[in-house]
């Protein structure tokens, strides 16, 4: 009982601390009619994601979740080349970066060495084809994706190109995860959008 309770301490410091330091981000979106800083909101709707998904999800999923953007303005995009390569090692170098800040709050808490490489592993998306749990997380960030930036990338990409997007985006996801996308609440324009792209991505 006393090491149940010490766990469920440390994971609700961890995200405590983990809010904490996405509640910093400048920059901002707008989710059901409230304004939230930016990565504060993906964590929390990542958490909100991944307890749907699967309501006994482990502390090492749900701290993965809760951190997998954290701090994400720290490494800007355009601080990269605007190519595909530049892209590439961007992405690259933000899951580094997220693996390490998440690393270094969970070992203020208290966890294990041995936990906070599981969570990092997870972050950082490795073993994706055979570890149902990274599978999982990636679900979650596609939903997250679909849930609060489709309208926004919608707006700043050709049609041809967004479906293109959307559909290598579906492509990432287990068919679970492409069902609870299918059921959000996209306005008309979204909806077509959504479906076309579920096409394309049968073909893919």
């Amino acid at each position: 009982m006393t090491d149940s309770i010490s766990q469920d301490m440390k994971l609700a410091a961890s995200i405590e601390a983990i809010d904490a330091a996405n509640s910093q981000d400048p920059n901002t979106l707008v989710y059901k009619g409230e304004e939230w800083p930016k990565e504060l909101c993906h964590g929390r709707l990542a958490t909100e994601w991944l307890l749907r998904l699967e309501p006994e999800a482990a502390p090492i999923q749900q701290l993965a979740a809760r951190a997998h953007h954290i701090k994400r303005w720290e490494i800007p995009r355009d601080s990269y080349p605007k190519d595909r390569r530049g892209y590439l090692k961007w992405r690259t170098e933000l899951a580094r970066f997220h693996a390490t800040e998440a690393g270094a709050i969970l070992e203020e808490v208290g966890y294990d060495s041995e936990t906070v490489k599981q969570v990092q592993s997870i972050i950082q998306k490795r073993n994706l084809k055979t570890d149902s749990r990274v599978q999982t997380h990636e679900d979650v960030l596609c939903l997250v994706f679909f849930s609060t930036q489709l309208d926004m990338v919608s707006q700043e990409l050709e049609l041809d190109k967004l479906i293109d997007v959307l559909a290598k985006t579906l492509n990432k996801m287990s068919q679970r995860g492409r069902e609870q996308a299918a059921r959000l609440s996209f306005n008309n324009r979204e909806r077509r959008i959504f479906s076309r792209a579920l096409t394309v991505s049968k073909s893919l």
